[in-house]
């Protein structure tokens, strides 16, 4: 097996550097390596090393920045993702790539199935499932994994900026009136390496949701982060009473979110075996790995 692995030092990338380890020969790529920018440096690098597989751990995913940028979010997100299909196509190789709950309009009561139909609510959500439709559409083999709140210990995600702002302000204002499943990204690793591992044939490819176990809000998460790190020894200038729920229109972001980001992950649970443990027992597993200075 051949990989060829782009944004490898983004927050899953940098995982599936690890987890990848003994599947075959690895070839990563960093946004210093490769501009996806520049179609033709993505091209002749697909083509000389000729991969069998082909991950793009890469995206456009400020979802605010994207609603004044969304030329460069589409060509991010949507139009080299055709051509790494495209050119995935031509060499028979499997494509592996990452979407987001966000092309859901958060209007389900239910968490959503992979067969829902799509209606996302910002250009970030709209460039997502562009690049979706374009990996459907080339008829190359393919894995499309949907995730949510992707975080990991570095890098730029809710849990690191819950931390800094705790360390900051005496008090938060947190959106309380949307949900989803806080996702870790070497899970995420850690699954796509086993479902290669487990074999991809044409009876199972096409597109998964891939999420942790159970839902919360983004203010009970962030108090469930504050509580768990205080217990740890983690002393913080927040007053943890003084964490106040508000509405996400009150909070009034450029790019709007869906209220319910849930996703249903039983089709990836019966078709590659995966188990999937709780949003708790995910985040506990990094807020571990923290030191605590004080």
């Amino acid at each position: 097996m051949k990989i060829l692995l782009f944004g490898s030092n983004g927050q899953i990338g940098s995982h599936l550097q690890n987890s990848l380890v003994g599947l075959g020969e690895i070839k990563a790529c960093t946004r210093e390596d490769c501009d996806l920018e520049d179609f033709k440096q993505v091209q002749k690098i697909i083509q000389e090393y000729s991969p069998t597989v082909i991950i793009n751990a890469a995206a456009y995913t400020n979802v605010d920045k994207a609603e004044s940028e969304q030329n460069k979010a589409l060509l991010i997100n949507a139009d080299v993702v055709e051509l790494i299909a495209n050119s995935a196509k031509d060499l028979n190789a499997l494509f592996i790539s990452y979407s987001s709950d966000y092309i859901f309009d958060g209007k389900k009561t239910t968490p959503y199935l992979e067969r829902d139909k799509a209606n996302p609510l910002s250009i970030y959500g709209k460039t997502k499932f562009q690049g979706e439709e374009k990996i459907r559409h080339s008829g190359c083999k393919y894995l499309i994994f949907r995730t949510s709140w992707i975080y990991s210990p570095h890098g730029s995600n809710f849990v690191n900026t819950m931390i800094k702002l705790a360390r900051e302000k005496d008090k938060l204002s947190i959106v309380a009136d949307q949900i989803g499943a806080p996702t870790s990204a070497e899970f995420i690793a850690q699954v796509t390496a086993q479902c290669l591992k487990s074999g991809v044939n044409e009876k199972n490819i096409g597109t998964y949701h891939l999420v942790s176990g159970g839902f919360v809000s983004w203010y009970e998460f962030a108090k469930y982060i504050f509580a768990y790190l205080q217990n740890r020894g983690m002393n913080f200038r927040l007053d943890l009473n003084n964490i106040t729920p508000i509405t996400a229109k009150e909070y009034n972001l450029p790019a709007t979110r869906p209220q319910n980001s849930v996703l249903d992950t039983q089709l990836i649970q019966k078709t590659f075996a995966i188990k999937i443990p709780t949003w708790q027992e995910q985040v506990k597993g990094m807020l571990n790995t923290i030191k605590i200075n004080n």
